[in-house]
């Protein structure tokens, strides 16, 4: 399965990361070779970089490595193709506008059902004004959800975002129909918050089981020399840091999130599914979710 990597920081932080290094994290020493991309946030737009290639050969990496990105939020997305050939239009993240702001969502798992939807009413987007560039699952399932967040957005005058349980709300009820057709681990950002739905995952064992995410909470001056060994350099002042992957990066005590978990990530704060700050204690037990 591919690997997923996303941050929302308090402060903007240097962001010096291998997608390479993070998806050998993941126990995937060969296997994610057909792409990797980067969404890096700076306010409402966003840079985004995508190759249909392995990080591990890419120049654009090592520039990247070198320089390094600063930013208060950024996802990842380090691909294994299960649908879809390798090509740039099947790579993910996948960005679209809405509102006057930049969307950006990537995906892990498998959904063969929705690919065969396509244009129905369920997971399809007729009548809408999104259409896949590419034949992924993943893109047809960002697609359907933007369907479904134009509303919350089209009702919010100007480029003004709209209430973070509004749009928690639209994303839980999306993402509970989503993981009926399978493994729907997904990262979405719209430049406010960055929001992280957690289902299955295929673990070491073969089984298909959760975790499928965990998250870190951090409050730190500097980066542990176990995140940088990992692939994540953090540069700032006092920092408040939320980071969400497919697997633990460092030793430190990530909260595996259940089946079925929703949350969002602002300015490094945790908030739970009805839009209220969550401590790292309430991650742990059980995130109560949107009705």
């Amino acid at each position: 399965m591919c690997e997923l990597f996303a941050m929302s920081s308090r402060v903007p932080a240097t962001l010096g990361f291998s997608l390479e290094r993070l998806a050998r994290r993941g126990g995937a020493e060969g296997p994610h070779r057909d792409g990797w991309g980067l969404a890096s946030y700076e306010g409402r737009d966003c840079l985004l970089l995508r190759e249909p290639m392995a990080a591990s050969e890419s120049p654009l990496m090592q520039l990247m490595e070198r320089g390094g990105l600063r930013t208060r939020m950024a996802l990842s997305h380090v691909r294994l193709a299960t649908f879809g050939d390798r090509s740039l239009r099947n790579t993910q993240p996948y960005a679209r506008e809405l509102g006057g702001h930049m969307h950006v969502f990537a995906h892990n798992g498998d959904l063969p059902a929705l690919v065969e939807f396509r244009l129905s009413d369920g997971f399809g987007h007729a009548g809408g004004c999104f259409r896949p560039v590419g034949d992924s699952d993943s893109e047809h399932a960002f697609c359907s959800l933007l369907a479904r967040l134009a509303p919350v957005w089209h009702g919010t005058p100007g480029v003004c975002v709209p209430p973070l349980a509004e749009r928690l709300a639209v994303i839980a009820d999306f993402g509970e129909q989503l993981r009926e057709l399978g493994p729907a681990n997904f990262i979405y950002a719209d430049s406010d918050a960055i929001f992280v739905f957690a289902d299955r995952r295929t673990q070491r064992s073969g089984e298909l089981a959760a975790p499928g995410l965990y998250l870190l909470q951090r409050y730190c001056w500097r980066t542990p020399p176990e995140l940088e060994d990992s692939g994540v350099t953090l540069q700032t002042i006092r920092q408040d840091v939320a980071l969400v992957a497919s697997v633990p990066l460092t030793d430190e005590l990530w909260q595996p999130l259940g089946e079925g978990d929703l949350i969002a990530l602002s300015d490094g704060v945790c908030y739970d599914a009805l839009g209220r700050p969550a401590t790292p204690e309430q991650v742990a037990s059980k995130l109560p979710k949107a009705s």
